[in-house]
């Protein structure tokens, strides 16, 4: 079974590495030449490095411990016991829909196995590019969600197509493409389900595009996240809490960052020249009296 391969942490490391150099570069060049601000030459190349270097660490807090399983079977029936009580869906209609229709079954596993990234990547350009201004709040959002997520997934939950006496199965095994292999090989951790990064990433994808563009066709976004929550329950690889939680956090993400600009673009108001005098006579009446 052919499996995805994405750019490793190494390769994104020395990505990293040359685009911070080349930003360094032109940074002092436009301060011997006294121009402000950064040119888009610059202000891409440090971008580039942040994100590369982001991905760089994403790629190498999923890989480990990849083999450690403690208590992630029992979490997830845990999960399927919550999402029971909130009435949500079963992950495992999805499933028997996909294989009652197995032409799904391709399209359904390639969307879940190759979109996350290079819609993200292609978003982020398109963001910097035309809508500079928003880029460093939806960047920020994304942070903070990749990050929480790094931390979350300590907390060890196994996907639905591990609790194969439920019913549930891989679908990726079955349609291909597959990015994970035996658990303790691949390029994630497999026992990481919760929150989702598929799921998270989506949302800022979608949220961002309805958020930046001016388009009556942006709603159509829309359709990315809700397409790779359905996808990744259906393969099996993640619960709906899983997506719910990631959302949540790109929210939580979002509004911290502008809580943050609000209370950073407060100034002191400053008396106007009128107020001062008035302010100035009163007190010399005070002090005569």
């Amino acid at each position: 079974m052919a499996r995805v391969k994405w750019p490793t942490w190494q390769q994104a490391a020395i990505a990293a590495v040359v685009s911070g150099i080349i930003a360094i570069v032109l940074a002092r060049r436009r301060r011997s030449t006294g121009r402000t601000p950064p040119g888009f030459g610059e202000a891409f190349a440090t971008e580039f490095a942040l994100i590369s270097a982001l991905y760089s660490i994403w790629r190498i807090a999923r890989k480990l411990p990849l083999a450690q399983d403690a208590g992630a079977i029992e979490r997830a029936r845990t999960i399927v016991d919550v999402q029971e009580a909130m009435y949500l869906p079963s992950e495992l209609g999805l499933q028997e829909f996909i294989l009652d229709n197995d032409w799904l079954g391709w399209p359904t596993t390639l969307y879940y196995a190759t979109l996350h990234v290079p819609t993200l990547v292609a978003f982020l350009v398109w963001l910097f590019v035309w809508h500079r201004d928003q880029y460093p709040h939806w960047r920020n959002g994304l942070v903070f969600l990749t990050g929480t997520c790094l931390v979350i997934r300590f907390w060890r939950v196994a996907p639905p197509r591990f609790l194969t006496d439920l019913g549930y199965e891989d679908l990726s095994e079955i349609f291909g493409p597959s990015i994970y292999g035996p658990v303790g090989t691949g390029v994630s951790d497999q026992f990481a389900a919760m929150p989702s990064i598929h799921v998270g990433w989506a949302a800022v994808v979608s949220f961002g595009i309805v958020a930046a563009s001016t388009s009556r066709w942006r709603w159509l976004a829309l359709l990315h996240v809700i397409i790779t929550m359905i996808v990744v329950s259906a393969t099996g690889n993640h619960w709906w809490l899983d997506g719910i939680v990631a959302i949540a956090l790109l929210g939580v993400g979002l509004a911290l960052d502008t809580a943050f600009r609000r209370g950073g673009n407060q100034t002191p108001v400053v008396p106007q020249a009128a107020e001062v005098d008035q302010v100035s006579s009163v007190a010399g009446v005070s002090s005569n009296s």
